[in-house]
């Protein structure tokens, strides 16, 4: 099968340079020195679970040079989304599916209002992973993609592409439920991104704070409040979970967003820790420490560079 990365960042890079590692046929969409290093040196993943050097990929700048697929990752930071999905249509063809690989509960939408909800599947990937430098992808912790069409309907491009991901070196899973996926994720990744981002601190700091761990466990429960208010079942034993999960990551681990701030690059606020507030407000959940989490990172949403 073919499949477009749009977005070759710490999950599109990883994910799609694991496939072409398996044998797949994976074409990346990147700008800049990214793509430029890409063309030059190909791509290389550091990995505590083992490292990869694909000499040569398919690397474009311009859709029109790929052409339809039979998957794209939508794989984009979610302050590219608008500019990201004007590059879709020459990928999608009669039978293309577009998976959503963004953080957030917002990117089965816009995909949707882009390629039409015969074309949309959402998705969620976990994963601790960053462009290091141009060409290379630096991967800390986890790698899971799970996906799935959203209104629960079989898909023969996503089955192909389970079948794809078999033999790459990560987790796969095909969801019949992909909108419970994509808010437990969010209730995981809202309080990851936020709580490292706002202490400036790996997760291993926090987890062994019991004042920390105790801030990171409520700031769950106000995303399992907003969920819930929405209609989605989240499991509510998620908080215990979600400590639990965070405990055995290795105590270095940073959330993207954390990375970015420290880098002075843009981060993803608005759509995490502000998305929590913001929707909270409007179904009538109170969600003070993802507000004060909002309020603290707001000067850094543009980043410094």
């Amino acid at each position: 099968m073919r499949i477009a990365i749009v977005g070759a960042g710490g999950v599109g890079g990883y994910f799609g340079g694991r496939l072409a590692a398996a044998g797949a046929d994976v074409t990346f969409l990147a700008r800049g020195a990214h793509l430029e290093a890409m063309r030059a040196r190909g791509l290389r993943i550091t990995s505590p679970k083992g490292d990869l050097h694909l000499p040569r990929v398919k690397a474009e700048s311009d859709p029109a040079a790929v052409g339809p697929v039979d998957v794209a990752f939508f794989a984009v930071k979610l302050y590219d989304t608008v500019g990201a999905l004007a590059l879709l249509p020459p990928l999608v063809g009669p039978n293309t599916i577009v998976v959503g690989f963004q953080n957030g509960v917002e990117t089965v939408a816009s995909l949707t209002g882009a390629v039409g909800a015969a074309h949309t599947a959402g998705g969620v990937s976990y994963v601790s992973a960053v462009i290091a430098e141009p060409g290379v992808i630096k991967h800390t912790a986890m790698d899971h993609l799970i996906f799935g069409m959203p209104d629960g309907s079989r898909s023969p491009q996503l089955e192909a592409l389970l079948e794809a991901c078999r033999p790459a070196a990560f987790q796969s899973t095909l969801s019949p439920d992909i909108t419970v996926e994509i808010w437990t994720k969010f209730v995981r990744l809202s309080v990851f991104s936020g709580m490292t981002a706002v202490t400036r601190s790996p997760i291993g700091t926090i987890v062994n704070d019991p004042e920390l761990l105790e801030m990171l466990k409520a700031a769950v429960r106000e995303t399992l409040a907003v969920a819930h208010a929405r209609g989605v079942a989240v499991a509510s034993s998620i908080d215990e979970d979600v400590a639990n999960a965070y405990k055995a990551l290795p105590p270095q681990a940073k959330a993207s967003m954390l990375e970015d701030l420290e880098r002075g690059r843009r981060i993803e606020l608005p759509w995490l820790s502000g998305a929590v507030a913001r929707i909270g407000r409007e179904v009538g959940v109170p969600t003070p420490i993802h507000t004060f989490i909002n309020a603290v990172l707001k000067p850094h949403i543009n980043g410094t560079t």
